[in-house]
C-alpha cells in the first residue's frame, strides 16, 4: 500500500510547535520523545489512514500514546488533511472551523 500525503493545517503545525517548544523548555529528552511519537503517528496515519476511529464531523483521530495529545485528521482523495494537533484538556471540536481548508493553494496563484 502507497502511503498518502500528508498535509498540516497552519494552525495544528502551530500546535505541534508550541507543544514541541514547551517541553523543550522543560526537558530535551521530554521533547525529543514528543517529536518521534508524533513523527511516528504521522508516518502511521499515512500508511493506513482508515485504521483509526471515526471522531468529530467525518474526522479521524489518532490518540498518542505517551503524551496528553490527539491528531485529528480527514482522508481525502487527494490525501490527509490534518486539523488539529489538539491537546486532551482543550474543549472538544475547537478546530472545527477549520474544516473549509483543503490545503496550500498552489505557487503562484492568490
Amino acid at each position: 500500500m502507497v502511503a498518502k500525503s500528508v498535509t498540516l493545517h497552519p494552525d495544528a503545525e502551530q500546535e505541534y510547535l508550541s507543544s514541541l517548544s514547551w517541553y523543550s523548555g522543560r526537558s530535551p529528552t521530554a521533547a525529543a520523545n514528543f517529536e518521534e511519537e508524533f513523527s511516528s503517528a504521522i508516518a502511521r496515519i499515512a500508511e493506513a489512514p482508515d485504521r483509526w476511529p471515526s471522531y468529530l464531523n467525518n474526522c479521524r483521530r489518532y490518540i498518542l500514546h505517551q503524551f496528553p495529545f490527539s491528531i485529528v485528521y480527514q482522508v481525502l482523495p487527494s490525501g490527509i488533511l490534518v486539523f488539529a494537533v489538539a491537546h486532551a484538556h482543550r474543549r472538544p471540536g475547537y478546530w472545527e472551523k477549520r474544516l473549509r481548508w483543503r490545503g496550500p493553494e498552489p505557487a503562484g496563484e492568490q
